[in-house]
């Protein structure tokens, strides 16, 4: 559809920014709203609810209620399989209203979403509902006379908050898994971007997840997620965002009933470029790893390590990589990038920039863009000259910065791509494919993308080590972040 046909869709949205409790929209308990503003054009989207610790103890109650009557968490694993599956279709059905929501409510463009973001919020929960019932468990050899049986079971009450860089997916993200398991959740979207989020309650009940199963309560962080963090009746608190967040969170589980957490937090990933790369390739990619979705990815390769031989080569081919990823109208249906999610993000990361101007040298991009009323659009920005102690190279800006730095040898590159309080990702290009093992080896990253940047599927664990969290989304070990493994042992001779 072209720009016109979205923004008239757009005009005609029923937009319900209820919060989403017991398996029906309610108002928040003190019935107040927030405004959702769509960053791309400073338009009001809805009223959301500004959720409450009372609406959290009430969700939390409705999830308890249904993981204690056993109509979700004690149905055959394939049964609640084939539930996500008719999510994951109603997903698929649905697909237009959720992309142009996602569109609207985040500022990323309406090619994305409707290509990646709503499609592989989907295949998520297909996957996960493909293996619920594929997972096995255990009957360990045990004295004569005995059997004992090693089951992993669920956890009971997930607490999932989630951020605004991508929505829809890493809810599903966090959603699949648990809801695999046999668990109730108590989910907290972003306050910037609620919207995708209490639809899908809304789908998810459609398909069949019993009442009170899952539960949405948009609001503040620092009140819903808060409370989430604190509440005694949550048992395991499942978080993405920043890195201050992740602590903060850590103390306030520990501090209430030393609930379990799984936080994918922060990071400052890096991406090496030996002088035996395919250049133009590692250029091509590496504007994809800093400037998609305007680098607001927290496993975005914002440092670029050059080997100094190419590195002037590399920076050129790299600028004129960027022009792919120059803001347009997120309705125009366009290639490129949309708005940064707020005006105010746009005003810190573009301080960001100015700082990195001032201190080294912008080789292109960086201006401050206005576009369907808004000026919460930034072009990509390249700069170089900062040395490898300056703050850019070791401050998360999330936005459309990439900072390139020269090396000599592969162990300095090593160690500068590992200077970092960060674990989360990183990249690497070479011909070589004995360099290729020796120095993903020794790269602290809990993905190593080689050849490529910022390689992830449903089929393996993503999450990072150091000050970038732990425990794993994707694949079936992000289920191990909702469920433990229990021993029931039967003496019988």
């Amino acid at each position: 559809m072209t720009t016109i046909d979205w923004t008239a869709r757009s005009r005609d949205l029923a937009i319900d920014g209820r919060a989403f409790i017991g398996g029906r929209r309610v108002d928040a308990a003190e019935g107040r709203t927030i405004p959702a503003i769509s960053p791309g054009s400073l338009a009001h989207l809805a009223d959301l609810s500004a959720g409450t610790e009372r609406d959290v103890d009430l969700a939390v109650g409705h999830a308890r209620q249904a993981f204690d009557d056993g109509a979700w968490s004690r149905i055959g694993a394939a049964d609640r399989g084939r539930v996500l599956i008719r999510l994951a279709d109603l997903i698929h059905a649905n697909l237009d209203e959720l992309a142009l929501l996602e569109s609207l409510d985040s500022g990323k463009p309406i090619a994305q979403t409707l290509t990646v973001d709503v499609p592989g919020a989907a295949e998520t929960f297909r996957w996960y509902g493909e293996l619920a019932d594929k997972r096995y468990d255990e009957i360990p050899a045990t004295p004569p006379g005995s059997t004992a049986l090693v089951r992993r079971v669920p956890l009971g009450v997930v607490g999932a908050i989630v951020p605004w860089n991508y929505p829809l997916e890493i809810a599903a993200w966090k959603l699949a898994p648990a809801l695999a398991a046999g668990n109730s959740v108590v989910l907290k979207p972003a306050t910037e971007t609620s919207l995708t989020a209490l639809r899908l309650a809304d789908l998810a009940l459609e398909a069949g997840v019993p009442a009170g199963v899952l539960n949405v309560v948009p609001g503040r962080g620092s009140t819903v997620g808060g409370r989430i963090a604190r509440h005694p009746g949550i048992d395991v608190l499942a978080f993405t965002g920043s890195t201050a967040v992740a602590k903060q969170l850590m103390i306030d589980a520990g501090s209430s009933n030393m609930k379990r957490v799984a936080l994918e937090a922060g990071g400052k990933s890096s991406n090496l470029v030996f002088a035996d790369a395919d250049l133009q390739a590692a250029a091509e990619k590496a504007a994809f790893g800093a400037f998609y979705n305007q680098g607001q990815v927290c496993s975005a390769n914002s440092r670029i390590l050059v080997e100094r031989a190419v590195h002037d080569e590399f920076v050129a081919l790299l600028a004129s990589a960027s022009h792919a990823y120059e803001p347009s109208d997120p309705l125009a249906g366009a290639p490129g990038n949309g708005s940064l999610i707020s005006r105010a993000h746009a005003d810190a990361v573009g301080t960001a920039i100015d700082r990195a101007a001032r201190d080294g040298r912008l080789v292109s991009g960086g201006d401050r863009v206005t576009i369907t009323g808004s000026d919460a659009y930034l072009r990509p920005a390249i700069v170089t000259g900062l040395g490898a102690e300056h703050e850019l190279h070791h401050v998360e800006v999330f936005g459309p910065l990439v900072v390139v730095l020269p090396f000599d040898a592969e162990g300095e590159a090593i160690e500068l791509a590992n200077a970092t309080d960060y674990g989360l990702a990183a990249s690497l290009w070479t011909s070589d494919l004995g360099r290729a093992h020796r120095v993903s080896e020794r790269l602290v990253a809990g993905t190593v993308s080689v050849n490529t940047v910022d390689a992830l599927g449903l089929t393996t664990p993503f999450g990072g080590f150091r000050q970038s969290g732990f425990g794993r989304d994707l694949s079936r070990h992000a289920l191990d972040n909702y469920t433990d493994w229990k021993t029931t042992w039967f003496q019988h001779g």
